[in-house]
């Protein structure tokens, strides 16, 4: 694993009238690393993946992908920069089929973009590519179902394989196991871990089994801060971690 930077987060402040959320975050996220974000409920988890992907602006500080300054940028022109990323909630189109949300996703990313006049039912490149990452997925035997009818733990499956068809380099996924049983759980994770390879992966994640199973480092955000970065080791063994979120999962 390399040691340069993919996501650079450099005295990061957020304030929503006079309070202050995001207080001070200094993160560096290396390159080809699977990074969890992990910390109590209101801790600011969420307002940081806002603001990393555009959908908040930035009280004061800056935010770098690839060396390059992204804070100011909206959402959809840091996607083109290479970062995606998944909503707590799913976000997909429930009356269309899983292949369709999975070719939507790939139009722009493979150069469609808008051209009103190309067919994608004819566009056979398009169609295939779709049709790999339904595979990587598993889910080739649900392809032609209407999302709507797929199970929660199918449609989070489905967010990921969508968030990562567009080629991002750097993905971002908010609490994708959260209300899965264990079961799914797991599949959860070894799908992450799959498609993941080779790219960067950021994650907001409550289950501490996910967490250490899935991070190769750690952050712990607490009060809008980062108090602690880490290898799982570390995180699990630091006394200020474990004051602070950690005493009930020392066993993990």
């Amino acid at each position: 694993m390399t040691h340069e930077i993919a996501l650079n987060l450099i005295d990061v402040h957020k304030r929503f009238g006079g309070s202050e959320i995001i207080r001070g975050v200094n993160l560096a996220i290396r390159k080809g690393e699977r990074h969890a974000i992990i910390g109590p409920n209101g801790a600011g988890k969420s307002t940081v993946f806002n603001l990393i992907s555009g959908y908040y602006p930035i009280t004061s500080g800056k935010i770098e992908l690839n060396n390059k300054e992204i804070n100011g940028l909206q959402p959809f022109q840091i996607n083109r920069q290479g970062l995606c990323r998944s909503f707590q909630v799913t976000n997909l189109f429930a009356r269309m089929s899983v292949f369709e949300n999975v070719r939507c996703a790939l139009l722009w990313p493979m150069g469609y973009k808008y051209s009103f006049w190309n067919l994608v039912g004819r566009q056979k490149q398009l169609n295939k590519k779709a049709e790999e990452i339904i595979e990587q997925i598993n889910m080739s035997h649900r392809s032609r179902i209407p999302v709507g009818e797929l199970s929660y733990a199918e449609q989070r499956a489905l967010e990921i394989g969508i968030t990562v068809a567009g080629g991002a380099e750097v993905i971002l996924l908010d609490e994708p196991t959260a209300g899965m049983s264990l079961s799914e759980t797991q599949h959860a994770v070894d799908l992450m871990k799959f498609v993941s390879e080779g790219k960067t992966l950021i994650v907001v994640e409550h289950d501490m089994g996910v967490v250490f199973d899935l991070a190769d480092r750690i952050s712990v955000l607490v009060y809008g801060e980062i108090i602690a970065t880490g290898t799982p080791d570390n995180i699990r063994n630091n006394k200020a971690v474990q004051e602070a979120y950690l005493g009930e999962v020392e066993e993990v």
